[in-house]
């Protein structure tokens, strides 16, 4: 008798058999991929290196993988197990090959790639970037720069989607081998079978259960894993942030308070000063906002004297000089991660909570900024950026808030008094040097009272100076330094030339960054860290006293605090409070970061998931180590604030009630 020996890759059985076997693949290409994120980013995930801590992350990880690899192979796992015999043939399979080796390296490449991009924002991207990115036409040479400076990733991903076509195991099953009807009939009843059976654990994988009480998994939940916000983005990756953010509702709100009287009672947004108005546009005082590229608190000597046991000396003694005659505060941050973000909190009072709110649909809201405000009141108003005028959507920004007048690159090479576009800088705009002096040649233009800001763009990626000054800021410690050494020396030219016009001691001054950038002390690597950003604000004529002092400031400060100064009186709309009145123990800064809320006040930062407190931390605990959760008794306090300022913004935003009421 012929014996016949069993080959399961011969067999009905073979195209599910293969399809676990190259999902396993699949997964192995994450894990490696998560790795390699966790190393690229080492400092800021040093803390968490042990055991216990990678074990549960990776676990974390697991969860989020299998989702986005039933998502994106969902085609694949389809054609594979598609219940018709005439599909296994050699060229059949073939397709089906080039569809999972397609897909698969689209999801390593993503999630490599975000592994670079990290440490700009301190989370997974989402669909969001597009929104963000859309007017840009220089992403281009930052994607190449990025992509020369970090060589050994298009290696890896080269490396690892070789591995992927070689391992990849296809069936030897023949649709020949189903000649009688019954052999069709068993085989397609097999194939549907096993269709029937893997299909309530794909939809169990991309919902993170099949529990009545579980919704599908969203961003958010990657914090039962952790215990820092950041490391949330070790155990997401990137292809699930991305579907799981396509066509989402941004904002929802909570009912923490049962009352808006309620709310209202313990925050409110909008400023009512009752007070007689000094403000008039004979002598109302100029006001110049200073929005520089990336320029973190970390960078800034004079803000950091106990940096490296008194010894750190940074990056910016112009700055320095700057911060001797002005306001500055022992605890300041920047309000989000981004451009976009820095833009509503500096100029308007808004921080970013979930997703920046100029790429929400509530950014189509009734609402204004600081220019709007000072238009109303007989000021002149202008914003400059040194990028294309559709640069960051920042003129549409500009418009809605309440600007008369921009000026861009185009304007900038159009006035023959400077350099043209011999002063590009190739990537993104003109050099900070020959810009901040058009903007200071265009203000002494305008008939004051005027409010102006500028935007820089040279301490930004892919991190160059001038040629003329590659020998007087060489490469030293991180990549940026030398451009913040260059940013500093413009704005320090800056001051020159403007103390030199007749608004200059008229004019109340405001310097800040947009957001952080990358780090090399670790009391920045942390949490709150990542937002620590400058807050100076000189005034020449000297009225308010200069000195550093010992409260909390933050970009949504930046609106109502200078309305202050100015004596404004009317109601306006902003989250943050007036630095010039507010008790410096009743300061506060919030933020959000990968699900969590961050909200800083009496000497403590309290992280909140949105329903409850996840840790707390005391301010001069610098790297974060104890968490003082359920110790501090403060806690339930700063829990009742955050949920009102978190209501009032979410409330505010779904309702069009970023006006005050008239």
């Amino acid at each position: 008798m012929k014996r016949h020996d069993f080959n399961i890759m011969r067999s009905p059985l073979a195209p599910f058999v293969a399809l676990l076997v190259n999902l396993l693949l699949a997964f192995g290409l994450y894990i490696v991929a998560r790795i390699e994120f966790l190393f690229e980013n080492y400092n800021y995930f040093c803390a968490v290196i042990s055991p216990a801590r990678l074990w549960r992350l990776f676990y974390g990880g697991y969860m989020f993988d299998r989702s986005a690899i039933i998502y994106t192979n969902a085609l694949y796992i389809v054609m594979m197990l598609f219940p018709l015999w005439l599909k296994e043939t050699p060229l059949y399979h073939k397709i089906c090959k080039w569809v999972f080796v397609l897909v698969n390296s689209i999801t390593l490449i993503i999630n490599l790639g975000d592994s670079v991009y990290f440490p700009y924002t301190l989370r997974r991207t989402t669909t969001s970037v597009f929104s963000e990115f859309k007017n840009e036409n220089n992403l281009g040479d930052v994607f190449w720069g990025e992509l020369l400076e970090h060589w050994y990733l298009v290696l890896l991903a080269a490396g690892l989607i070789f591995l992927m076509w070689k391992l990849y195991v296809t069936p030897k099953v023949q649709a020949s081998q189903y000649a009688s009807a019954k052999q069709r009939v068993a085989y397609s009843g097999i194939q549907l079978l096993m269709l029937v059976v893997i299909t309530p654990f794909g939809v169990a994988a991309c919902r993170g259960g099949l529990d009545s009480a579980i919704r599908p998994i969203t961003i958010s939940n990657a914090n039962e894993y952790v215990e820092r916000p950041t490391e949330c983005a070790l155990v997401l990756n990137t292809p699930f942030a991305l579907i799981r953010t396509i066509g989402k509702s941004v904002f929802t709100v909570p009912e923490y308070f049962k009352s808006q009287e309620e709310l209202e009672k313990v925050f409110t947004p909008i400023h009512n000063i009752h007070k007689p108005s000094a403000l008039s546009a004979l002598d109302a005082k100029n006001v110049v906002i200073l929005i520089v590229e990336s320029f973190g608190r970390e960078y800034i000597g004079a803000l950091n004297k106990e940096l490296e046991d008194g010894n750190y000396k940074g990056y910016t003694p112009n700055v320095d000089k700057l911060i001797e005659q002005s306001v500055t505060y022992k605890y300041s941050y920047c309000n989000g991660r981004k451009s976009i973000d820095g833009m509503p909190s500096v100029l308007c009072g808004i921080p970013m909570f979930v997703e920046p709110f100029v790429l929400s649909p509530q950014s189509m809201n009734i609402y204004t900024g600081l220019a709007g405000i000072l238009s109303n009141e007989g000021y002149n108003t202008a914003f400059f950026h040194g990028a294309n005028r559709g640069s960051m959507g920042f003129l549409a920004f500009a418009k809605k808030t309440g600007f008369k007048e921009y000026y861009g690159r185009e304007d900038y090479v159009a006035d023959p008094r400077f350099g043209g576009d011999a002063d590009f800088d190739g990537h993104w705009g003109i050099w900070d040097e020959p810009f901040l002096q058009y903007y200071c040649a265009k203000m002494s233009e305008m008939k004051q009272p005027f409010m102006t800001t500028v935007f820089t763009v040279s301490s930004h990626t892919p991190y160059v100076i001038p040629e003329k000054y590659k020998d007087v800021y060489p490469e030293e410690g991180l990549i940026m330094h030398k451009c913040i050494r260059y940013t500093d020396m413009a704005i320090g030219k800056f001051f020159e030339s403007a103390r030199k016009q007749p608004w200059f001691k008229n004019t109340i001054f405001v310097l800040t960054s947009d957001h952080t950038n990358l780090s090399d002390h670790a009391q920045y690597q942390t949490d709150i860290g990542g937002f620590c950003s400058p807050i100076i604000i000189y005034d020449p004529s000297g009225e308010i006293e200069p000195g550093m002092r010992d409260g909390i400031a933050q970009q949504i400060d930046i609106l109502p605090t200078v309305l202050s100064i100015l004596d404004y009186s009317k109601p306006f709309l902003s989250f943050g409070c007036d630095l010039m009145t507010t008790p410096m123990e009743e300061t506060y800064a919030v933020n959000y970061l990968n699900g969590i809320y961050q909200y800083v006040k009496y000497g403590y930062v309290l992280q909140f998931d949105g329903k409850q407190t996840k840790a707390v931390y005391a301010l001069d605990d610098l790297l974060m180590k104890h968490n003082l959760k359920g110790k501090v008794k403060q806690q339930t306090q700063m829990e009742r604030e955050v949920k009102a300022i978190i209501q009032q913004y979410m409330f505010r935003m779904v309702n069009d009630k970023l006006m005050p009421r008239e």
